[in-house]
C-alpha cells in the first residue's frame, strides 16, 4: 500500500506519527511519502521539506509567505501525482493540504483523500464542510460532536478519539524529580508558560505573558516558572525569554514536559489543543489569546460560540477561564491566575470539568492513533 501523507504543524506532526503507527500495525509494509515533523520521523517519513514553512495562520501572517506558499502547494501536488497514491492523508492545515489536494484530484480524479481534524464549523465558517467535500471523502474527527457535521456535507467520518488521552504522562516521582533538579521547593507555586506552536504567536504574546507572570510573582513571590517550547520556535523561544524579567526555565525534550506538567500548579496557555493537554495532565489554567487586529475582527465576527477553549466545549462547562482579543491584558490574567490559586472552588469547578473532557475523549479506551488506523483501512476496504 502506498499512501501520501502531510502535517502542516507540531499538532498534526503528533497525530500523523500516531497514525502511522497505526497502520503499521494492523497493515505492515506501507510505503509513506509527504511532508511532516519529528513524529512522522521516527516512524519512517523523510519528509519533503521543514514542515514549519506551513506554519503559518491569519491573514497578515500568510501575505508575506503566499507566493512561498503557492509554490509548495504545487510542488507537493505533482508529487502527489508522481506516486498515485492508495490515499493521500492530510492532517490539518486546511489552507494547505485541501489546495494540495485539489490540484492533486485535478490529474487523479479518483483519488481518495482522508482529512484528519474535522474543520471547527460548529465554531465558525460553517460553509466549510460543504467545501471542503468537494476534495475530502473521509473525516477523522477528534472531538466526538464532530461526525454529523461532517455526514451532512456528504463525508463519511469516524470519532477516533483525541490522542492526549493516550499520551504518556509522568509519576509524581519524576515530576519531584523535575523539582528537584530545578531547585524548585515542594512548596513553590510552578507555573507552566505556554504562549503557543508558531512563531507569530509566541511574537505576539510571548511579552503579555510574561508580564502577566510577573504581576502574579509580586503577590506569590516564590514562583517559579517553566516555558515548554517544540522544536521549531525553540531558538527564537530561548532568545526572547532570555530577557524577560522572570527568566523562565525553558524545556523542549518530551520527557523535560512531561515531567512540568505533572509538577506545575497552574499554566497559562495560549488556546488551542495545549488546553487538552493540560486537563490529562490535571493542570488547573488561564486562557489567553489574541492575534493581528485584523484577523482577530474577521474571526470573531465569524464565531459562532462563546467559548474557544476545547476543555469547556467538551465538557459542555466554563470552567476554564479566558482573555481574548481585547481581553487579552496582563492584569487580568494574573487577576485570574491568583484567584485560581488560592481558591479551593475554582480549582475543583476545573478539575471536574478535565474530568469531563478526558471521559468524552476516549480515555482508557483504545490508543486513537489506532483507531484513526482501523477507520482508514475500512475506508479504503469499503472502496
Amino acid at each position: 500500500m502506498k499512501l501520501f501523507v502531510i502535517a502542516g504543524e507540531a499538532s498534526g506532526d503528533k497525530l500523523g506519527g500516531a497514525l502511522m503507527a497505526g497502520l503499521a500495525q494492523l497493515a505492515p509494509g506501507i510505503e509513506w511519502q509527504g511532508i511532516g515533523g519529528p513524529d512522522m520521523a521516527e516512524q519512517g517519513l523523510q519528509s519533503r521539506f521543514d514542515m514549519a514553512e506551513l506554519s503559518v495562520m491569519g491573514v497578515m501572517e500568510v501575505l508575506p509567505k503566499y507566493r512561498h506558499l503557492k509554490r509548495r502547494i504545487a510542488q507537493t501536488a505533482q508529487a502527489v501525482i508522481e506516486m498515485r497514491p492508495d490515499a493521500l492523508i492530510t492532517i490539518d492545515s486546511p489552507d494547505f493540504c485541501l489546495r494540495v489536494a485539489r490540484l492533486a484530484r485535478e490529474k487523479l480524479p479518483d483519488l481518495k483523500v482522508i482529512h484528519y481534524v474535522a474543520p471547527s464549523v460548529w465554531a465558525w465558517r460553517p460553509g466549510r464542510a460543504t467545501k471542503m467535500a468537494q476534495v475530502v471523502d473521509h473525516v477523522l474527527a477528534l472531538l466526538p460532536f464532530e461526525p454529523p457535521f461532517m455526514q451532512a456535507a456528504g463525508m463519511s467520518c469516524d470519532f477516533v478519539g483525541h490522542p492526549v488521552v493516550a499520551e504518556p504522562r509522568a509519576s509524581k516521582a519524576e515530576a519531584a524529580a523535575f523539582r528537584e533538579t530545578h531547585m524548585i521547593g515542594a512548596d513553590q507555586p510552578l507555573a507552566l508558560c505556554l504562549p503557543g506552536s508558531r512563531a507569530g504567536e509566541v511574537k505576539r504574546l510571548g511579552k503579555r505573558f510574561d508580564e502577566a507572570l510577573m504581576q502574579l510573582r509580586d503577590r506569590e513571590p516564590g514562583l517559579r516558572v517553566v516555558l515548554p517550547t517544540v522544536h521549531g520556535v525553540a531558538p527564537m523561544v530561548r532568545e526572547m525569554s532570555a530577557r524577560w524579567p522572570i527568566a523562565p526555565i525553558v524545556v523542549e525534550h518530551s520527557a523535560d514536559k512531561r515531567a512540568a506538567f505533572a509538577a506545575a500548579d497552574i499554566a497559562l496557555a495560549a488556546s488551542g489543543t495545549v488546553s487538552l493537554e493540560l486537563a490529562a495532565n490535571r493542570v488547573p489554567m488561564v486562557i489567553a489569546y489574541d492575534a493581528n487586529f485584523l484577523t482577530w475582527h474577521l474571526i470573531w465576527h465569524l464565531m459562532k460560540i462563546d467559548t474557544v477553549t476545547l476543555v469547556n466545549l467538551v465538557s459542555d462547562t466554563r470552567a476554564i477561564p479566558e482573555f481574548l482579543g481585547p481581553d487579552c491584558k496582563p492584569r487580568m490574567i494574573s487577576r485570574k491566575m491568583l484567584e485560581v490559586l488560592e481558591q479551593d472552588g475554582a480549582r475543583n469547578e476545573q478539575m471536574a470539568a478535565m474530568e469531563e473532557t478526558m471521559a468524552r475523549l476516549g480515555e482508557g479506551g483504545e490508543a486513537p492513533g489506532l483507531r484513526a488506523a482501523r477507520s482508514v483501512l475500512e475506508f479504503l476496504n469499503k472502496g
